[in-house]
């Protein structure tokens, strides 16, 4: 049977049409739509790629998969299989975005969403559908986040991508094999395994940065490190923003199960409880690397001191040692004749007056190099044994 809430008869998408095609076309090229214009106005970003629909109707018995070329295809789809999944990859056609949102009534401001990629992961809830926003895990060299924008129908789930490829192939493969529950539960079970597949995807991207922080830190202890510093504040930035996408992706799911909308059963909240653990432990891992790299930067800053702080009292050692060598050195360098008074440096005329004057230079560093010893600040300092008891 045939969804009726699948048709484009969406009037307020047909009135604001060709008006909203007109301040495309002015403001084609801008991120974002200008100050003072209308909501729901949509604008792709330049670099989008163009958007590609794929199809998956299943139900107990059946499942049918292949991908949509026209949108007039989608009205033959929806409503002949008792869930249909319809995934489109690249949002650079408004005007394939619009024709989607009239055939499954989504409301204007959601498509706007859909398209400013810049949203942080909410749940919002309108009168045929629910909308909500997810941030996918993307490591191409660096880190980043994908917006997935889901919406939930009756009997339909509608997902948005930025560009091709994603972590759902599991959930596809399970739709295929009939695995689990998944082809015998309903359009919100789905929308839970999509959510459930984009959580666990933030798992391998923190245990290779796992990885990364324990390198970091062995290099640090071996000083066989670099430039450390740069690649230590490297992965804090970027753990920074896994935890500014994670963090509001707990607070949806916290929404999914404190407020219980009305196109999500009561069986599926429970298991939407699992995908709050799962942000959870998310943060605890990300909070815990984070404060191990800040303690790793200022282990770092640490030792770079205590270098310097060496180096410093090398150095101010042998200045302290050539002090009073310089002193003797000078006063015997200042020549008085003693043949004008026998108070006059009466070591001139001795034999061994140029033995004396260096030998009394290198007691004088003996000694000082002594007390220095003795004092600690030469070599390690010598612990004292604890008194016994005997």
């Amino acid at each position: 049977m045939r969804n009726s809430g699948a048709r484009p008869e969406s009037t307020d998408a047909a009135a604001g049409q060709g008006a909203i095609r007109e301040d495309v076309s002015v403001v084609m090229g801008l991120r974002r739509a200008p100050p003072g214009s209308s909501p729901g106005l949509l604008i792709s970003h330049p670099g989008s790629s163009q958007p590609v629909l794929h199809v998956i109707g299943y139900g107990p018995e059946e499942i049918v998969e292949h991908p949509v070329s026209e949108i007039a295809e989608l009205e033959d789809v929806v409503g002949r299989t008792p869930v249909t999944w319809v995934n489109v990859d690249g949002l650079g056609d408004p005007q394939t975005i619009e024709r989607l949102g009239a055939l499954f009534k989504v409301h204007r401001l959601a498509l706007e969403d859909v398209v400013n990629v810049h949203q942080r992961p909410k749940v919002e809830e309108y009168a045929d559908h629910l909308f909500i926003v997810l941030r996918m895990p993307q490591r191409d060299g660096r880190v980043d986040t994908e917006q997935v924008s889901l919406f939930l129908g009756s009997n339909y789930v509608l997902t948005f991508q930025e560009r091709p490829g994603d972590c759902f192939e599991p959930v596809r493969e399970r739709l295929r094999r009939h695995r689990g529950r998944i082809r015998e539960s309903g359009a919100d079970y789905l929308a839970y395994a999509l959510i459930d597949a984009a959580i666990d995807a933030y798992f391998p991207v923190l245990e290779a940065y796992g990885e990364a922080v324990e390198d970091l830190e062995d290099e640090l202890i071996e000083e066989t490190a670099g430039d450390i510093a740069g690649r230590i504040h490297s992965v804090k930035r970027e753990l920074l923003t896994l935890r500014r996408a994670i963090w509001p992706l707990r607070e949806m799911a916290n929404a999914l199960i404190r407020d219980r909308p009305s196109h999500v059963t009561e069986a599926t909240t429970i298991y939407l409880r699992d995908c709050y653990d799962h942000t959870v432990q998310l943060l605890d891992i990300v909070e815990t690397y984070r404060d191990i790299a800040s303690g790793l930067l200022e282990l770092h800053l640490s030792s770079v001191s205590t270098r310097l702080n060496e180096v410093m009292k090398v150095l101010t050692i042998i200045a302290t040692i050539f002090i009073p060598l310089s002193f003797v050195a000078g006063v015997y360098g200042m020549n008085f004749s003693p043949a004008a008074s026998p108070y006059n440096m009466p070591e001139l005329n001795w034999y061994y007056g140029y033995p004396f004057a260096l030998g009394l230079m290198a007691a004088v560093a003996a000694g000082l190099l002594y007390y220095f010893c003795r004092k600690g600040w030469i070599g390690r300092r010598r612990r004292r044994r604890p008194p016994t008891g005997d």
